[in-house]
């Protein structure tokens, strides 16, 4: 399946379902991800994405749906997709008794694809993008939780890909690891990858995405492109004005809750109502404003607009 300009998507999957027994943790999930976009895969804890990312990458079977990665299905094209796809999935797993720098070597050595004479100047470039550098030669089993995933990061961006998925990234990371992977995507994307980036930490997820879909008890609630998916949602305001009853008794007319915050404050959500419009109804009434401020939601607000929890729900 093409898009509008007539380009493949990276990941196109229609229906795909995953159960186990009576549990069904991916439901009809039917997933869009552009070439050259970075996707923030968003769900609390037990949504269902590490499923999701584990049947496109041929590691589960899927009960239902199809799947293409780069304009080919899986699992059917595995061995020929799969070194375009860079991964870190459920923390890396690495030899304990090697160091990071011969973890790296060892892994590139069993890659039939890659070209042994660059290993060792891909290796120093991948510790060095990731902040491991100085810890090239220490042991694995003495590395901290945020060193094994930087590892991890390190080894999916051995190569150049066309697409990287990472399932939680910033996973044991400090605030300034957070940052340094936060500029690693955006690095990767400018080079041209497609990254599809799983997390729970919205607010991360926001700084990077060009698109998102959020996941919930394994269903896609909604997905696009990060401007169009926030816009969706309600938008809220507030109006200051000495008129609040007059005010209140317009948006009212116009369909809206508004609320009496305080002496010279009324606050509402603008529903379908641009928040422009809403401006105009009350100027036109006759009220007094003084200042309409707009506050556009963040995606946990979204969040828990679609779903009427909050985000650090486990199940």
């Amino acid at each position: 399946m093409s898009d509008a300009s007539g380009n493949e998507p990276a990941i196109h999957t229609t229906g795909l379902t995953r159960r186990f027994g009576s549990h069904t943790a991916v439901d009809d999930v039917s997933l869009e991800v552009p070439r050259g976009a970075v996707y923030g895969f968003l769900g609390p804890n037990g949504s269902g994405k590490t499923t999701t990312i584990r049947l496109l990458l041929g590691l589960m079977t899927a009960h239902a749906g199809t799947i293409e990665l780069l304009g080919r299905a899986m699992p059917r094209d595995a061995m020929s997709v799969l070194p375009r796809v860079g991964t870190l999935v459920e923390g890396p797993a690495f030899h304990p008794y090697l160091t990071g720098a011969a973890n790296l070597r060892r892994l590139d050595a069993f890659d039939a694809t890659t070209d042994p004479s660059t290993a060792r100047a891909r290796i120093a470039d991948a510790l060095e993008r990731v902040g491991l550098a100085a810890a090239a030669s220490k042991n694995y089993r003495r590395y901290s939780l945020g060193m094994k995933q930087r590892l991890g990061l390190a080894a999916a961006v051995l190569r150049p890909r066309d697409m990287l998925m990472l399932d939680e990234p910033t996973n044991g990371l400090d605030p300034q690891g957070t940052r340094e992977v936060r500029g690693l995507i955006r690095d990767l994307a400018a080079d041209g990858s497609t990254i599809l980036v799983s997390s729970h930490l919205l607010a991360e997820i926001e700084q990077v995405a060009t698109h998102v879909g959020i996941m919930s008890a394994g269903r896609l609630l909604r997905q696009g492109r990060l401007e169009d998916v926030l816009g969706s949602a309600s938008t809220s305001f507030g109006v200051s004005t000495p008129d609040v009853a007059l005010a209140i008794t317009v948006l009212e007319r116009l369909g809206l809750t508004a609320e009496a915050k305080h002496a010279d404050l009324v606050t509402a959500t603008s529903g379908d109502l641009a928040p422009e419009i809403v401006n105009a109804e009350l100027v036109g009434a006759g009220v007094r404003v003084r200042g309409f401020a707009v506050e556009r939601p963040a995606l946990e607000d979204l969040f828990v607009q679609l779903t009427g929890e909050g985000f650090n729900v486990v199940r």
